[in-house]
C-alpha cells in the first residue's frame, strides 16, 4: 500500500521568532514521518489574525489547493490546533483529509501504544478530541425511528454517536481508575520495604530509552522516532554503594502537548509525581535543545512537579555540536556509556542528601533486619560478634525511624557521616554518640 502523501502548513504568529516557527515545522515533518506518511510539499504563512472559518486566508487556501493538484496529496497537516468548524471547512475547500497537530500526535500514540493501559489512555484522549468533531463525520443525518412504545421522533445519528462516545469515555475512565487503584496498592505495598524511585523525563527522542538500557540492560525498544516509547518501563538499578533504586522511563514531552493527552495520561504522570528524584534527559546535540528543555520544564510546572529534585542529564555528547551544552547537570553519552559513572554518583548523592550514618548492633535472632539493611541502606562496614552483628550503615530518616522502634537493636549516630565513601572500618568508628 503506497504511503500517504502529506502537505505541511506552518504558521508563524506575530510574536514568534522565525527560528521557533521553522523548528516547529521541522518537528511537524518528523511527526508526519513517524506516522508513516511522506511529505510532498511544505508551506508557511505569517499571520496577524486567525481567520475564524478557515484559520488561513483566501490566498493561502488557493495556494494549498494548487499544491494538492500538483503533488496529488492525500492529506493536509496543519501545525496548529484547528476548531471542528475550521477542520470541516478546510476539508470542503481542499476535498481531502485535513489533520491538525493534536490529531497527528494522537494518531502516533495510537500506533505505538502496546499495553492495555496505554491503549486505554490513547483511546480516552481520542474520544475527548473527537467528541466535538462528530458533526460532519456522517453523510446521513436522518432521524432514527422511535418505534412502538417510544415518544417523539427519536434521536439524530449525531446525538446517538455523541451519547455512545460519552458512554465510552465513562467506561474507559472507570477502567483507568482501576489501574490507578492497583498502582496505589503497589506503592503502599512497597512502603513496607521502601525502595527509592527515579523517573526519567525529557523531550521526545532525547535518549531516555537508550539511557534506560545503558543503566539496567532493560532491552527497551530504541527507535529514532518521536514517541517510540509510550508505555512506562520500570527496572531495578544498582547504585555504586550497592543500594538499589527503581528507574522508570516515561512518555516523552513535546511542544504544544495536547491537553487531551495530559488528561488521559494522568496515571502515567502519577508515577513521575511519586518519584523521589527526576532525571531530565536533554539531547544537547540538537540545535534548539534549550527550547526543548524549557518545554519540559513548562510541562512539569503544569503538572505541579517544579519543586521535585532534578538532575539535568545532557545526553549525546558524542555527537557533533554537543559541546555547546554548558548546563549545571552531568554530561553523558547513553549510547557509548561516557559519563554514566558520574551520573550514578550524582543520583546516589541526591538520594542520600538527607542520609545519616549509624553504628547498629543487630542480634542474630533479628537476622531478617540484616537483609533489610543491605537492601535499603548503604552498608559501609560489618563486624560479627558472638551475640550479634555490628553494622555501619547510612540510612534515610524514614528507615532510621523504622529501626528505632525495634528495642532489641542498638543504634548510634556518627557525628560525621560520609557521602558515598565506604567509610572507616567499624573498629575505628569511635566518634559516635548514643541515640
Amino acid at each position: 500500500m503506497p504511503a500517504e502523501r502529506a502537505i505541511l502548513v506552518g504558521i508563524r504568529h506575530p510574536r514568534e521568532s522565525s527560528l521557533d516557527a521553522r523548528e516547529s515545522l521541522f518537528e511537524l515533518e518528523r511527526l508526519v514521518h513517524t506516522a508513516g506518511a511522506v511529505v510532498v510539499a511544505t508551506t508557511q504563512q505569517e499571520i496577524k489574525k486567525i481567520e475564524p472559518s478557515s484559520y488561513v486566508g483566501k490566498g493561502k487556501l488557493e495556494e494549498i489547493t494548487a499544491l494538492i493538484a500538483q503533488t496529488q496529496a492525500d492529506t493536509v497537516v496543519f501545525d496548529e490546533d484547528l476548531t471542528p468548524g475550521q477542520n470541516r471547512n478546510l476539508e470542503k475547500a481542499f476535498r481531502c483529509k485535513v489533520v491538525d497537530r493534536t490529531g497527528l500526535i494522537l494518531d502516533i500514540f495510537a500506533q505505538h501504544a502496546k499495553s492495555k493501559e496505554g491503549k486505554l489512555q490513547v483511546e480516552l484522549a481520542q474520544c475527548i478530541y473527537f467528541m466535538p468533531r462528530l458533526v460532519g463525520q456522517w453523510e446521513h443525518f436522518g432521524r432514527l425511528g422511535g418505534g412502538i412504545g417510544t415518544r417523539g421522533p427519536g434521536e439524530t445519528q449525531l446525538e446517538v454517536d455523541r451519547r455512545r462516545v460519552r458512554e465510552r469515555i465513562s467506561r474507559i475512565k472507570q477502567q483507568l481508575e482501576k489501574v490507578e487503584t492497583a498502582r496505589h496498592l503497589h506503592r503502599n505495598k512497597r512502603e513496607g520495604v521502601p525502595i527509592p524511585t527515579v523517573a526519567m523525563v525529557g523531550y521526545t527522542n532525547a535518549g531516555k530509552s537508550t539511557l534506560m538500557n545503558q543503566l539496567t540492560q532493560a532491552g527497551v525498544l530504541v527507535e529514532d522516532k518521536l514517541f517510540a516509547t509510550l508505555d512506562p518501563t520500570v527496572r531495578r538499578l544498582k547504585l555504586p554503594a550497592g543500594r538499589q533504586v527503581l528507574l522508570s522511563d516515561t512518555v516523552g514531552f513535546i511542544r504544544k502537548l495536547p491537553h487531551a493527552l495530559v488528561e488521559a495520561f494522568k496515571a502515567t504522570f502519577e508515577e513521575v509525581r511519586a518519584a523521589d528524584l527526576l532525571l531530565h534527559v536533554i539531547d544537547c546535540s540538537y540545535p534548539t535543545w534549550r527550547q526543548q528543555k524549557e518545554v519540559v520544564e513548562s510541562v512539569l510546572q503544569e503538572l505541579g512537579l517544579q519543586d521535585k529534585p532534578v538532575i539535568e542529564v545532557y545526553n549525546k555528547i558524542d555527537l557533533l555540536g554537543a559541546s555547546a551544552a554548558n548546563g549545571h547537570g552531568v554530561r553523558i553519552s547513553a549510547r557509548t556509556g561516557q559519563g554514566v559513572e558520574e551520573l550514578l554518583n550524582q543520583i546516589e548523592d541526591k538520594l542520600h542528601a538527607d542520609f545519616r550514618t549509624f553504628r547498629i548492633k543487630v542480634p542474630y535472632a533479628k537476622g531478617d533486619f540484616l537483609e533489610w539493611l543491605y537492601r535499603v541502606g548503604e552498608v559501609q562496614g560489618r563486624e560479627d560478634e558472638e551475640d550479634g552483628v555490628w553494622m555501619q550503615v547510612a540510612l534515610s530518616p524514614d528507615d532510621a525511624g523504622r529501626l528505632r522502634k525495634e528495642r532489641s537493636i542498638r543504634m548510634q549516630v556518627l557525628r560525621r557521616p560520609s557521602s558515598r565513601a565506604k567509610g572507616p572500618q567499624l573498629r575505628a568508628a569511635t566518634a559516635a554518640s548514643p541515640m
